[in-house]
Formats: C-alpha cells, sequence, structure tokens
C-alpha cells in the first residue's frame, strides 16, 4: 500500500506542472518551478562540452543567461502519462528524444545524466565522442 501510495504522488506532481509557452519567443515558463525553457530545441545534435558552450552563449527573449539543465530540472519536462513523445504537451519535440544534462555520473567522471524523452526515461552516456539533443534552460523570474 505505501509503495503505491508513494507511486500516485510521484504521478501527481508531474500531472500537477504548468507550462506556458510564449508563441513569440519561443520560451516555455513551468510555473511550478520558475523555470524558462528553450521551446525550440536545438535541431542537431553535439558533444557535450558544445551543448554546455551552446546555452552559454545563447541569446533568446531577450535573456543571454542560458544553460544546460542539470539532471533534476531536465526530469521536470518529463510527461510519464505520454510516450513519444514523454515530455509536456506545451514543448515541441525534435526528431530525437534524447538530451544531455550538465550533471555527470558519480564515480563515471566522464559520462553524464541524459533523458530520453521518447518514453521518459533516464540513462548515462559518455561525455566525449557521443552527440545528443540541448534544451537550455533558465531561471526565469
Amino acid at each position: 500500500m505505501r509503495k503505491i501510495l508513494l507511486i500516485m504522488i510521484g504521478l501527481s506532481v508531474g500531472l500537477m506542472a504548468d507550462f506556458v509557452r510564449d508563441a513569440n519567443t519561443g520560451i516555455v515558463t513551468d510555473n511550478t518551478t520558475g523555470l524558462q525553457w528553450q521551446d525550440d530545441a536545438i535541431g542537431a545534435s553535439m558533444a557535450w562540452q558544445s551543448a554546455i558552450d551552446t546555452c552559454e552563449n545563447l541569446t533568446l527573449g531577450g535573456e543571454s543567461d542560458w544553460r544546460l539543465p542539470n539532471i533534476n530540472e531536465l526530469k521536470t519536462i518529463i510527461d510519464r502519462s505520454r510516450v513519444k513523445p514523454a515530455i509536456a504537451i506545451a514543448f515541441t519535440q525534435t526528431s530525437s528524444s534524447d538530451y544531455w544534462s550538465s550533471t555527470t555520473i558519480a564515480y563515471y567522471n566522464d559520462s553524464v545524466w541524459l533523458v530520453f524523452f521518447d518514453f521518459g526515461f533516464m540513462g548515462g552516456s559518455a561525455k566525449a565522442n557521443d552527440y545528443y539533443y540541448v534544451r537550455c534552460v533558465r531561471a526565469g523570474q
């Protein structure tokens, strides 16, 4: 019974998220966390360091404080009630579902966490030699 309750609480937290997409800027604001997301994911896959640099150099909606999200932030836009894509409905899904986070995996300093938005799974990948997509984030207002 306890496990079922914890699962239901976890699912309900995901369903309570309140996302609003600005059609003019392509920015999605998560009113639950206050985070602002680049909606139009960068269309080319890239290496991890390039993903970090791309976000740090992004200017969008007049804001230039974008960064690559950590894994806890990236998990907040997973929508487990959907598949292909398992991302909050306010977002545009690119041709790939695999997105970098900035979070290094403990004890594996050469690997980082990813989110696979086809089904909302997380996994790891090497920082070097692998190419995934990027969705930048900022703290918002």
